[in-house]
C-alpha cells in the first residue's frame, strides 16, 4: 500500500520548491498540512497537484489572492479532476487574454515613442489633445 502522507522536506524534494515557500503557501492558505504524533507536518499527496497548479499560474502571473480563490472551489482531499481543471483554467484564460492584449498594444505604441522626444505630437499614439481624457480619472488610459 503506497504512502499517503509526506513530509515536508519530501513535498519540497517533489515540488522543486524550498520548505519556507511551502510554509508561505500554507500560510496563505493556499495549501494545508496535517501534523503527525512528533508534531512535524505532513501533507496529503494531492498537495503536489495543487502546488503545480499554483506554479503554472504564477508563472502566467496570476495573483495569488486570485489563485487562492480559485483553489477554493476544488475539493482539498483530492487531486482535482480534468474537468475541474479544464473549469479553473478556462476562467484565468480571459484575464491572461486580456492582459496579453494589453501588453502587445503597448509594445506596439511604445516602438513609435522609444527615443522619438515627443517631437511627432501628431502621430503619437499617446497624446492627449486638450487633455480630453481627465473626465475619466487618473491614470494611463490610452495603454
Amino acid at each position: 500500500m503506497p504512502v499517503r502522507a509526506l513530509s515536508v522536506g519530501q513535498v519540497a524534494a517533489r515540488s522543486g520548491l524550498p520548505v519556507s515557500t511551502l510554509h508561505f503557501y500554507e500560510e496563505k492558505g493556499l495549501i494545508s498540512s496535517e501534523r503527525n504524533a512528533a508534531n512535524h507536518r505532513i501533507y496529503q499527496r494531492e498537495v503536489l497537484r495543487r502546488i503545480a497548479i499554483i506554479k503554472v499560474a504564477q508563472t502566467a502571473g496570476i495573483s495569488l489572492a486570485d489563485i487562492k480563490q480559485s483553489l477554493s472551489v476544488l475539493p482539498a482531499e483530492k487531486s482535482p479532476s480534468i474537468e475541474e481543471w479544464g473549469e479553473l483554467s478556462a476562467a484565468w484564460r480571459d484575464d491572461l487574454t486580456r492582459r496579453i492584449d494589453q501588453l502587445t498594444s503597448l509594445r506596439d505604441k511604445m516602438t513609435d515613442c522609444i527615443g522619438c522626444g515627443c517631437l511627432s505630437i501628431s502621430k503619437c499614439a499617446l497624446f492627449n489633445d486638450d487633455d480630453h481624457l481627465a473626465g475619466r480619472g487618473a491614470g494611463a488610459h490610452l495603454l
